[in-house]
Formats: structure tokens, C-alpha cells, sequence
């Protein structure tokens, strides 16, 4: 089995994070060293390679500047926001790549290391995220003239970076019990507007400027409904016999489903106390003329829900019997074999799989998020119900992963205190980082600088 592993926050504040690990190292390392085509072709001073800024012993270049920029330009313009000048660009590149660096020299400082076997695994990661293998992305890699150990060192570095942010800044975060309380009560109010009603109505209408023996007779006709209808009588049939209201006639006067935003008020106060079949006990009286109201339906939005999965996987072991790409690939053809029906991912993960699931087909039973490993949770998220993944590399080796089914559940009193420090900590993490970058710059020596003639 995974062993549990919390959920961790997403990291607002790292630029070079995006969804997946495959995705986040690949773009954080890749795209560092990577050209672009645009400045493959543009040749000339723009790409004469220089130190744009010293960051302790750290180095910003002018290559990594230009990377930065042209992923910013490509981020703003895929999220359909306004471009600004490239100079605004590069400046938001240059700072942005400080910062990094001065975390990066924390990292050293402290002694925060990446192990060799953690590295290799998410070197391979990239890889199989990517659909490729380990040699073809040695080729790649040479065919854009970046060199492969260049290139793991950049993973190396952004391991480091997301490791380190995420240990010291979790320190400066502070959440007190009124912190929980506050935010759960909070959560709950605002759950309360989402709640959904479908009131069925009875409407005795009163015509604008009506007499007093008008009206009159108006409001008994309303009150003999009223009465019949908490009498028992079934309000479809009061409906059809009582209401001026034509168009709610086919549905027995219901309204249909709508959140407390969407009825009026004076119908919200009237039936939110109600039990569902319950009619109110008094006429509302609005500008249309007189109504009966019953409660048809509720739907309560719960403050604290979340969706759990059930999963199943077969999971092949990395020994020096077996390396990654030889599982990455034996899992790739169970896989085509699942797909063509000629085998069962039950009787494959029974017959193959290296782990305490296996006895039972796979089946990791009902978890909710945050249960497992990131590389591991980031692939299952992925995955619709009945899909089946690409092998995933993660921490304990290769796994083929299978979602089975996925439910809302209501969670529980201490898993809402959870939840709601969780939501806490993401909330306050921006202000955290924020302060952390600045104390991190202020102590660390930063030199910017240009080329005294580009060449």
C-alpha cells in the first residue's frame, strides 16, 4: 500500500510550478536551458550569453532571462490576459529569477540536499510525462545543444527550491483554534446561500388598484387553499383548482430548484424552517396578490464535502533486476492488453503488481485527497472513471493506475478542522512567502548587471 502522505498546498507564489510534477520540472528545468524556436532563428546579439545578476554565489544569465520572459509572454496570452511591454516582461523575469536564486542559496546554506536516486526518479518522470524515454530525451536534449548534466542540475536546483519554500515557510505560517473556528463558520454561511429550494406555489392574484370587497375576497379564497393544504389535501390538485398562476399549472405549482440568491425574500423566510412537504402557515402577500407556499424539495450544500476515489493499480517494484524504463515499458504493453479486453486489470494486478493490493485485484478502497503520494495523486486526479493511466514513476517505482469510482462524501468534525487549516495556511502562504523573499534579499549580496557592449 502508498503510505498516507498530507496534501500539500499550492504554491501561488513559485512561478515555475504548473499542474503535474512532470509538467512543473520540465518547465522549471527544460525551459531554462531548452531554446525556443523563435530564438533558435533570431541569432545575433540577443542570444550573446552574459551574467545578468549575482545572486551570492548564485548566477542569472541572459539566456535564463529571455526563457523567463517568452514563458511569461506565453502564460499571460494563453490565460487571455493583456501582454505588457517587454521591458515590464523581462523586469518581472530578472526578479523573478532573484528570488529563486536567493532561495536557492538558502538551500545550500542549510544543507537541504536531493539524493541521487531522487533525482534519477524524477529525471524519468519527466521522461515518461513527456512520452518519451530516458535516451530519447538525452537526444533531444543534445539536438538543442544542452548538455545532460546541465540539465539534471536544473532539476536538482528546483527540487531544492520547492523543497526548502516548502519547510520554511510552513514555519511563519501561525493558526490559531479562532483561526478554525472563524474560517468553519465562515464556510457555513456562505454554504447556506448555496442551499437549493423548489417551492410550489398557489397564487390568488389581486389586481392592481382593487377594491376593499375585492381584495377581500381575494384573501378568503387564499386562506380556504391554505387551509385545505394544511388540511393534507394533494397540493397539485389545489393547484389546478386555486392558482391564477398558469404557467407553474403542468408542475403542481413547483418553482423548481433555486438558491436562497435566486427566491425572493419573503419566500426564503417563509419556507427555510420547513420540513420538505411542509406548507407554511401563513399567506405571503407580495404585489402579484396572495400565495400558499410548500416546500417540494431541499438540496443543503454542505460546507464540508469532499470526493473521494476508489482506485486500483499494479505497481512493479525498481531493482537492479529491473530498471525504470524496462518497468515503464512492460506496464505500457499490460496496459494495451487491459485495453484490447484480452486481460482483466484485476487478474493483472493479482498476477503482477509487487504490492499489498495485489491480493485484491489492486483496490486501494475509498480515499480522499491528499492520501497518497504527489506523483502518484496528480496522475489519479487525471483520470475519468474506468481510465486507465500511462505508467507513472513515483517514489516507491512504476504503477498503472485504474480510477474505479469517485463520491461525494460529508467529512467529519475534526477532518472540517483539517480542511479548514489547510484552507487557512493556502491563504495565508502568499503574505508568508512574500515576507521570507524580502528577508531573503535583504541578507543576501545581489548584483545586477549588463553587458558593457554586447557583442
Amino acid at each position: 500500500m502508498i503510505p498516507n502522505k498530507p496534501a500539500r498546498p499550492a504554491w501561488r507564489g513559485a512561478p515555475f510550478l504548473q499542474s503535474g510534477l512532470a509538467a512543473a520540472f520540465f518547465a522549471a528545468a527544460a525551459a531554462l536551458v531548452l531554446p525556443t524556436s523563435a530564438q533558435a532563428q533570431s541569432g545575433g546579439p540577443r542570444n550573446a550569453e552574459y551574467i545578468v545578476a549575482v545572486v551570492n554565489q548564485e548566477l542569472v544569465t541572459a539566456s535564463e532571462v529571455r526563457q523567463r520572459t517568452l514563458r511569461l509572454r506565453e502564460d499571460l496570452r494563453r490565460a487571455g490576459r493583456p501582454v505588457p511591454p517587454e521591458a515590464t516582461l523581462r523586469e518581472a523575469a530578472v526578479q523573478g529569477l532573484i528570488d529563486e536564486r536567493a532561495v536557492l542559496s538558502r538551500a545550500r546554506e542549510i544543507g537541504q540536499r536531493v539524493e541521487e536516486a531522487e533525482l534519477d526518479r524524477a529525471v524519468q518522470s519527466i521522461a515518461t510525462q513527456n512520452q518519451v524515454t530516458l535516451d530519447q530525451l538525452r537526444e533531444r536534449l543534445a539536438r538543442d545543444g544542452v548538455d545532460y548534466s546541465r540539465f539534471r542540475s536544473n532539476v536538482r536546483d528546483q527540487m531544492l527550491i520547492e523543497r526548502v519554500r516548502e519547510r520554511e515557510v510552513q514555519q511563519r505560517i501561525r493558526i490559531t483554534d479562532g483561526d478554525i473556528e472563524n474560517q468553519i463558520e465562515q464556510r457555513r454561511r456562505e454554504s447556506a446561500q448555496s442551499t437549493a429550494y423548489n417551492v410550489a406555489q398557489i397564487v390568488v392574484r389581486v389586481p392592481e388598484g382593487a377594491s376593499e370587497a375585492v381584495l377581500a375576497e381575494r384573501r378568503a379564497r387564499a386562506e380556504d387553499a391554505l387551509a385545505r393544504a394544511r388540511a393534507g389535501e394533494p397540493f397539485a390538485g389545489l393547484v389546478a383548482r386555486f392558482s391564477d398562476d398558469a404557467s407553474s399549472l403542468e408542475n403542481g405549482g413547483r418553482l423548481g430548484l433555486r438558491t436562497a440568491d435566486r427566491l425572493p425574500e419573503v419566500f426564503l423566510e417563509a419556507v427555510k424552517g420547513l420540513q420538505v412537504g411542509q406548507t407554511a402557515p401563513q399567506l405571503i402577500r407580495t404585489g402579484a396578490g396572495f400565495h400558499v407556499l410548500r416546500l417540494a424539495e431541499r438540496q443543503e450544500a454542505e460546507a464540508f464535502t469532499t470526493q473521494q476515489t476508489r482506485a486500483r493499480h499494479v505497481l512493479l517494484r525498481v531493482s537492479p533486476q529491473l530498471t525504470q524504463e524496462t518497468a515503464v515499458r512492460r506496464l505500457g504493453d499490460l496496459r494495451r492488453q487491459i485495453a484490447a479486453g484480452s486481460r482483466s486489470f484485476e487478474d493483472a494486478a493479482r498476477e503482477f503488481s509487487e504490492d499489498g493490493s495485489a491480493a485484491q485485484g489492486g483496490d486501494l478502497g475509498w480515499t480522499n485527497p491528499g492520501s497518497f503520494v504527489p506523483e502518484f495523486e496528480e496522475a489519479l486526479n487525471r483520470l475519468s472513471i474506468g481510465q486507465i493511466s500511462e505508467p507513472v514513476v513515483s517514489r516507491f517505482g512504476v504503477h498503472l493506475i485504474q480510477v474505479v469510482d469517485r463520491r461525494p462524501v460529508v467529512l467529519d468534525a475534526r477532518q472540517q478542522r483539517e480542511i479548514a487549516r489547510n484552507l487557512l495556511r493556502e491563504q495565508k502562504f502568499d503574505d508568508a512567502y512574500a515576507e521570507w523573499i524580502r528577508e531573503l534579499r535583504g541578507r543576501a549580496y545581489i548584483e545586477l548587471r549588463e553587458p558593457a557592449q554586447a557583442p
